[in-house]
């Protein structure tokens, strides 16, 4: 099996947010292709506004330099592009620099049918993640994931339609946000 292809373990968005919840966090979604399904995924759950902070839709990139302050020569001409490892830290630490949050998690990538190419083909999403106390968390260390202190970068590809993809993201997404809450609860006890 493809590594990339196998998302984290299924969390459940009540657990996520209780387990921020005991460990006094608050977090913060940046979002593209799943156009704001992780952030609606915890506001889903009663009572989730004393963790969630908030969430970014930033679809283009225009929104993405406007909001979460991404370098804009990250997504122009030369740049690495929108779906990219770099763009979903910078959307990560971004949502932190703007928000009161204590944790952030990014999507960016192609859902389709249309948008891919050889390079950055359908169903390819890049994940960030961030905390404010600089713990990073990366989970099992598998092929494409990073780690340098301050964020973590995650990448995967999908298969199916375009509905498929940005739930199989929304749901990966929601691993990764589990995962740097467990970090950030960690680094935060003595």
């Amino acid at each position: 099996m493809n590594p990339e292809a196998t998302p984290v373990e299924p969390v459940d968005p009540a657990d996520l947010l209780q387990a921020a919840r005991a460990a006094g966090l608050t977090v913060a979604t940046a979002e593209s292709c799943t156009g704001g399904m992780v952030a609606a995924a915890l506001t889903d759950i009663a009572g989730s506004s004393d963790v969630f902070e908030r969430g970014f839709v930033t679809y283009s990139n225009d929104a993405k330099v406007e909001l979460l302050g991404v370098d804009p020569a990250l997504t122009g001409p030369g740049g690495p592009g929108a779906v990219s490892e770099p763009v979903a830290r910078a959307m990560a630490e971004g949502a932190l620099r703007r928000s009161r949050a204590d944790v952030a998690v990014s999507v960016t990538g192609i859902a389709g049918p249309g948008g891919g190419s050889a390079g950055k083909p359908v169903g390819l999403v890049h994940f960030g993640w961030a905390t404010r106390n600089g713990a990073t968390r990366t989970g099992v260390t598998r092929k494409g994931v990073t780690r340098d202190g301050a964020a973590g970068a995650d990448r995967r590809i999908f298969a199916g339609g375009r509905a498929e993809i940005r739930t199989a993201a929304m749901r990966h997404a929601l691993g990764l946000l589990a995962r740097a809450i467990e970090a950030a609860a960690g680094a935060a006890k003595p």
